[in-house]
Protein backbone atom coordinates (compact mmCIF):
# COMPACT_ATOMS: atom_id res chain seq x y z
CA UNK A 1 0.00 0.00 0.00
CA UNK A 2 1.48 3.17 -1.23
CA UNK A 3 1.57 6.10 1.23
CA UNK A 4 0.58 9.33 -0.15
CA UNK A 5 3.86 11.91 1.33
CA UNK A 6 1.13 15.30 1.37
CA UNK A 7 -0.57 12.88 3.85
CA UNK A 8 2.28 12.83 6.32
CA UNK A 9 2.17 16.61 6.40
CA UNK A 10 -1.34 16.40 7.79
CA UNK A 11 -0.53 15.43 11.50
CA UNK A 12 2.17 17.89 11.91
CA UNK A 13 -0.01 21.07 10.02
CA UNK A 14 -3.02 19.88 12.58
CA UNK A 15 -0.50 20.50 15.47
CA UNK A 16 0.86 23.59 14.47
CA UNK A 17 -2.44 24.85 14.31
CA UNK A 18 -3.76 23.77 17.69
CA UNK A 19 -0.42 24.83 19.24
CA UNK A 20 -0.91 28.44 18.12
CA UNK A 21 -4.71 28.58 18.97
CA UNK A 22 -3.55 27.21 22.36
CA UNK A 23 -0.82 29.83 22.72
CA UNK A 24 -3.17 32.57 22.00
CA UNK A 25 -5.98 31.65 23.89
CA UNK A 26 -4.37 30.97 26.99
CA UNK A 27 -1.66 33.95 26.81
CA UNK A 28 -1.87 36.16 29.73
CA UNK A 29 0.06 39.48 30.39
CA UNK A 30 1.24 38.54 33.55
CA UNK A 31 0.70 34.25 33.72
CA UNK A 32 1.13 34.51 37.36
CA UNK A 33 -2.16 36.71 37.60
CA UNK A 34 -5.46 35.16 38.65
CA UNK A 35 -7.80 37.61 36.71
CA UNK A 36 -9.89 38.18 40.07
CA UNK A 37 -6.96 39.61 41.87
CA UNK A 38 -7.38 42.54 41.06
CA UNK A 39 -11.47 42.86 40.92
CA UNK A 40 -12.96 45.55 42.81
CA UNK A 41 -16.43 44.38 44.35
CA UNK A 42 -18.08 44.36 47.73
CA UNK A 43 -16.91 42.00 50.36
CA UNK A 44 -19.99 39.46 50.57
CA UNK A 45 -22.95 39.59 53.28
CA UNK A 46 -22.37 37.13 55.84
CA UNK A 47 -24.01 35.64 59.64
CA UNK A 48 -21.57 33.77 61.05
CA UNK A 49 -19.93 33.09 64.48
CA UNK A 50 -17.43 34.45 65.92
CA UNK A 51 -14.48 32.12 66.68
CA UNK A 52 -13.59 33.22 70.37
CA UNK A 53 -17.28 34.45 71.33
CA UNK A 54 -19.17 31.33 70.15
CA UNK A 55 -22.66 33.53 70.22
CA UNK A 56 -21.54 36.40 68.61
CA UNK A 57 -22.56 36.62 65.68
CA UNK A 58 -20.19 38.19 62.75
CA UNK A 59 -21.65 40.33 59.74
CA UNK A 60 -20.14 42.17 56.74
CA UNK A 61 -20.77 45.49 58.71
CA UNK A 62 -18.02 43.85 61.09
CA UNK A 63 -15.69 43.93 58.57
CA UNK A 64 -16.57 47.99 57.73
CA UNK A 65 -15.00 51.05 59.01
CA UNK A 66 -11.37 50.66 58.31
CA UNK A 67 -9.02 49.49 55.80
CA UNK A 68 -8.44 46.03 56.88
CA UNK A 69 -6.46 42.37 55.50
CA UNK A 70 -9.13 39.38 55.72
CA UNK A 71 -6.97 36.33 55.99
CA UNK A 72 -8.06 33.38 55.09
CA UNK A 73 -6.43 30.18 56.82
CA UNK A 74 -6.90 26.86 58.82
CA UNK A 75 -5.34 24.46 61.11
CA UNK A 76 -4.73 21.83 58.06
CA UNK A 77 -2.86 24.62 55.73
CA UNK A 78 0.98 24.49 56.43
CA UNK A 79 1.25 27.49 54.69
CA UNK A 80 -1.01 29.69 56.97
CA UNK A 81 1.94 28.67 59.69
CA UNK A 82 4.20 29.89 57.49
CA UNK A 83 2.71 33.48 56.90
CA UNK A 84 1.36 34.14 60.37
CA UNK A 85 4.94 35.94 61.63
CA UNK A 86 4.57 38.20 58.80
CA UNK A 87 1.46 38.92 59.34
CA UNK A 88 1.85 39.58 63.23
CA UNK A 89 4.84 41.57 62.14
CA UNK A 90 2.30 43.74 59.76
CA UNK A 91 -0.02 44.18 62.45
CA UNK A 92 2.46 45.07 65.08
CA UNK A 93 5.04 47.40 62.81
CA UNK A 94 2.51 48.77 60.58
CA UNK A 95 -1.27 49.13 62.29
CA UNK A 96 -3.10 47.32 59.90
CA UNK A 97 -6.18 45.68 61.48
CA UNK A 98 -5.86 41.59 60.37
CA UNK A 99 -9.53 40.00 60.08
CA UNK A 100 -9.06 35.96 60.24
CA UNK A 101 -11.33 33.45 58.28
CA UNK A 102 -11.63 30.65 59.99
CA UNK A 103 -12.17 28.10 56.70
CA UNK A 104 -13.20 25.00 57.05
CA UNK A 105 -12.11 24.44 60.29
CA UNK A 106 -12.74 22.68 63.94
CA UNK A 107 -12.92 25.73 65.83
CA UNK A 108 -11.54 24.23 68.70
CA UNK A 109 -8.44 22.82 67.25
CA UNK A 110 -8.20 26.74 65.25
CA UNK A 111 -8.37 28.40 69.17
CA UNK A 112 -5.79 26.03 70.11
CA UNK A 113 -4.06 26.87 67.59
CA UNK A 114 -3.95 30.75 68.06
CA UNK A 115 -3.01 29.83 71.39
CA UNK A 116 0.27 28.16 69.94
CA UNK A 117 1.01 30.75 67.17
CA UNK A 118 -0.67 33.96 68.53
CA UNK A 119 -3.33 35.74 67.83
CA UNK A 120 -2.53 38.76 65.69
CA UNK A 121 -6.49 39.04 64.41
CA UNK A 122 -9.08 41.64 65.47
CA UNK A 123 -11.47 38.70 65.50
CA UNK A 124 -12.20 35.84 63.54
CA UNK A 125 -15.46 34.60 61.83
CA UNK A 126 -16.06 31.03 61.71
CA UNK A 127 -16.68 29.66 58.39
CA UNK A 128 -16.92 25.99 58.89
CA UNK A 129 -18.83 25.04 55.36
CA UNK A 130 -16.94 27.59 53.51
CA UNK A 131 -19.58 29.11 51.92
CA UNK A 132 -18.14 33.12 52.81
CA UNK A 133 -14.54 31.16 51.08
CA UNK A 134 -16.75 30.17 47.71
CA UNK A 135 -18.82 33.87 48.06
CA UNK A 136 -15.51 35.13 48.17
CA UNK A 137 -14.11 32.82 45.44
CA UNK A 138 -11.21 31.24 47.32
CA UNK A 139 -9.27 28.16 45.96
CA UNK A 140 -7.48 27.37 49.28
CA UNK A 141 -5.63 28.74 52.30
CA UNK A 142 -4.16 31.02 52.73
CA UNK A 143 -5.83 33.89 50.78
CA UNK A 144 -5.05 37.86 52.06
CA UNK A 145 -7.77 40.58 51.00
CA UNK A 146 -7.12 43.88 51.04
CA UNK A 147 -10.91 45.96 51.99
CA UNK A 148 -11.25 49.22 52.21
CA UNK A 149 -13.43 51.27 54.92
CA UNK A 150 -16.26 50.97 53.09
CA UNK A 151 -16.12 46.82 52.71
CA UNK A 152 -14.85 47.10 49.26
CA UNK A 153 -12.27 44.35 48.12
CA UNK A 154 -9.81 46.03 46.35
CA UNK A 155 -6.99 43.48 46.36
CA UNK A 156 -6.75 39.11 46.73
CA UNK A 157 -3.35 37.56 47.59
CA UNK A 158 -3.62 34.03 46.36
CA UNK A 159 -0.61 32.13 48.56
CA UNK A 160 1.74 33.12 51.58
CA UNK A 161 1.79 36.60 52.87
CA UNK A 162 5.67 37.69 53.02
CA UNK A 163 7.78 40.88 53.77
CA UNK A 164 8.07 41.48 49.41
CA UNK A 165 4.27 40.97 49.16
CA UNK A 166 3.79 43.53 51.90
CA UNK A 167 6.81 46.07 50.60
CA UNK A 168 5.51 45.18 46.61
CA UNK A 169 2.01 45.10 46.75
CA UNK A 170 -0.20 45.46 50.06
CA UNK A 171 1.91 48.66 51.55
CA UNK A 172 1.41 50.97 48.31
CA UNK A 173 -2.59 49.32 48.10
CA UNK A 174 -3.09 50.27 51.40
CA UNK A 175 -1.27 53.75 52.08
CA UNK A 176 -3.24 54.61 48.83
CA UNK A 177 -6.43 53.69 50.07
CA UNK A 178 -5.87 55.32 53.54
CA UNK A 179 -5.16 58.73 51.91
CA UNK A 180 -8.37 58.32 49.73
CA UNK A 181 -10.16 57.99 53.05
Amino acid sequence: MAVNKASLFVPLGVFVILVVVLALGFKLDDPHLLPSEMSIRPFPEFNLPALKQEEKQLSVMDVKGEVSLVNVWATWCPNCVVEHPELTRIVEDEGVRLIGVNYNDDPVKARKWLERYGDPYAFHIVDQSGKLAIDLGVYGAPETFIVDAEGVIHYRHVGVVNRQVWRDIFEPIIQQLESDA
